[in-house]
């Protein structure tokens, strides 16, 4: 008899995927329907048609769970810059609002993002990585002509601006009463990284959304 235990793992019962999938559909549907709140690993299991061992034995928390189901690869965004510093913070842009408006995408990041204000819990780095595209602004920082990007502007702050503006149009959508178009968020933001004259701004900018 072996007492490897990876042999012992080799050899056991393989892992039902299909348990995977309904779990992370189900988490999505109870998002939607019922929020963030009633997304529980008890709820999720019980949707899913599987016992609730079976979830944790996936996933440690609800947290990852839900954070998986949402936002399933590394980073919520897979795009490459082009070099134009304008085009490709548009594009950015337009694909982080394309994530978070989902409905169930909203739903968890509202959660998500409160959760991790007020757990007493250490950081999940993981967690942090999915939500995040702080990797991908910085591609397209890096990306763009030399002499377009202000030395002295700090590349993490402008990204934390943008993802305030961001994250204020799709969780506060229903609250406040002024929408700020896309092209002047991109404005904004080329201003914060190219603080010169010639950014183009105004009716002439917001023509060309």
């Amino acid at each position: 008899m072996t007492t490897d235990p990876v042999a012992r793992r080799r050899t056991g019962r393989p892992r039902d995927a299909s348990i995977d999938a309904r779990a992370l559909d189900a988490a999505r549907q109870l998002l939607t329907e019922d929020g963030f709140a009633a997304t529980t690993i008890q709820a999720v299991a019980d949707r899913a048609g599987v016992h609730a061992s079976a979830i944790y034995r996936r996933w440690p928390s609800r947290i990852e769970l839900i954070a998986e189901a949402v936002f399933p690869g590394p980073s919520p965004l897979n795009m490459r810059p082009t070099g134009d510093l304008r085009r490709d913070l548009r594009r950015f842009v337009d694909a982080y609002l394309e994530v978070f408006t989902a409905p169930a995408a909203r739903e968890a990041a509202a959660g998500l993002l409160a959760h991790s204000q007020t757990s007493t819990g250490p950081r999940q780095p993981e967690l942090i990585r999915r939500i995040s595209a702080r990797p991908q602004f910085a591609d397209i920082l890096r990306a763009a002509p030399p002499g377009s990007i202000d030395p002295a502007v700090d590349p993490d702050d402008a990204f934390d601006m943008l993802l305030g503006a961001i994250l204020t149009r799709v969780l506060l959508a229903n609250t406040i009463a002024r929408h700020t178009p896309v092209e002047r968020i991109v404005d904004m933001t080329i201003r914060m990284l190219r603080p010169d004259s010639t950014v183009a701004t105004g009716p002439a900018a917001l023509r060309r959304a």
